[in-house]
């Protein structure tokens, strides 16, 4: 794929952005094409090294904040007309119902990872607290009183202290799984609303 082809096809994959927005795109990724030919590479090579397209529009898309592309989405090409605005009045009930039915069941999956989460981190925090409080609660036990009992509490606490590392570790890999989720999600959406509907990119 030469630069032109390259061009136009990145063009025609953001088709539904703001003009401005795919001539500034089009002129920078042209401008990379145009310092790796100077560097020494072929049109081709150069083109190559940009990365594939699909990659390409991945990466614009995630730059470009979501309320922004909705905005510019749904912003009317032309005024309403009289009948029209009395349909949206008149049907205003029904879509502002739905619209704030869809956010509440967003808002609510949000809330439930986050709820997760958070027991996740206090789970482990609450092991690794138990872990150090039953250790010298263990150690008073062995020195001044009872020393099965501390030796047993001891024992308890290094098991507390090893499920908290085990928890920590696996609140880490949950809350980078859930952000590189919510962030597909996202990304997901932006070609869908680019698209018209169609996830194409």
């Amino acid at each position: 794929m030469n630069k032109q082809e390259f061009i136009a096809s990145l063009r025609a994959r953001l088709a539904g952005l703001p003009e401005g927005e795919i001539d500034a795109r089009a002129e920078f990724y042209g401008e990379m094409i145009d310092d790796r030919i100077e560097e020494g590479a072929s049109e081709e090579e150069a083109v190559l090294a940009v990365g594939s397209l699909d990659d390409v529009v991945r990466e614009i898309l995630s730059q470009i904040p979501l309320g922004s592309l909705v905005r510019d989405k749904i912003k009317p090409k032309r005024a309403f007309r009289g009948w029209e605005i009395l349909l949206l009045v008149l049907g205003a009930p029904l879509w502002i119902s739905l619209l704030a039915g869809g956010f509440a069941v967003v808002l609510g999956i949000f809330a439930c990872a986050l709820s997760i989460l958070i027991s996740l981190w206090a789970t482990g925090a609450a092991l690794a607290a138990s872990g150090v409080g039953g250790a010298l609660a263990g150690i008073v036990l062995f020195l001044f009183s009872n020393k099965i009992t501390g030796v047993g509490l001891f024992g308890a606490a290094l098991v507390c202290a090893g499920l908290s590392i085990f928890m920590f570790y696996a609140s880490k890999a949950a809350t980078k799984g859930t952000f590189l989720l919510a962030k597909k999600c996202i990304l997901g959406v932006k070609c869908w609303i680019l698209k018209g509907g169609r996830d194409d990119a």
